[in-house]
């Protein structure tokens, strides 16, 4: 497992590995970095957190084929960190981390992620069932007693570790906010 997941993969390679094997493309970087640019169809587990349980939760089957985008020097850890949770499918890494996807002149996408006084100034809530414009999606990521105990008006309770259930209700094209208490979980 570890020789396998220790593959530098060059950027190109990658892109082929990940259409020809369908192989989920994990990205453990810290949210931040993240946010700021990763490679597209990428979710993120941030290493430094909550990341065995949150592997397990988000990753339905243990045999998915994963390739893997980590800190520079956090590959091996993270192959380790995976194979204890059963996860020993993985293909190998991103040679050279993000920064090489980007030197190579591949897509990337950007997550905006905003404080929360940007998005009370931001968002556009709608309660009057009769109104002719429609608000802004909200979808809450948190657990459901944390919902429970207080939320944003008209947001959607929709816990993360139920997202492989919702998520194909979400319209990609259509413009949404997700929050949780700290940013981990909403990457």
């Amino acid at each position: 497992v570890l020789n396998n997941g220790m593959k530098e993969i060059s950027a190109n390679e990658f892109e082929t590995i990940v259409e020809d094997s369908g192989a989920l493309i994990l990205d453990t970087r810290n949210s931040g970095d993240f946010a700021k640019g990763f490679v597209p169809q990428a979710i993120n587990i941030g290493i430094n957190g909550d990341f065995a349980p949150w592997v397990g939760a988000l990753i339905a089957d243990v045999n998915q084929p994963i390739v893997l985008i980590t800190e520079l020097g956090k590959e091996e850890e993270t192959v380790t960190r995976l194979s204890r949770v059963g996860f020993d499918n993985i293909l190998g890494h991103l040679k050279g981390g993000f920064e090489a996807w980007k030197t190579a002149g591949k897509e990337i996408d950007t997550v905006k992620r905003i404080t929360a006084d940007q998005f009370a100034k931001d968002v556009k809530i709608v309660t009057d069932e009769n109104a002719t414009e429609k608000g802004d999606l909200v979808i809450d990521i948190r657990k459901e007693s944390e919902y429970e105990g207080e939320h944003i008006e008209e947001a959607y309770s929709k816990p993360l570790s139920y997202i492989n259930d919702w998520i194909k209700d979400v319209n990609p094209q259509e413009h949404f906010f997700l929050h949780c208490a700290g940013g981990y979980r909403s990457m």
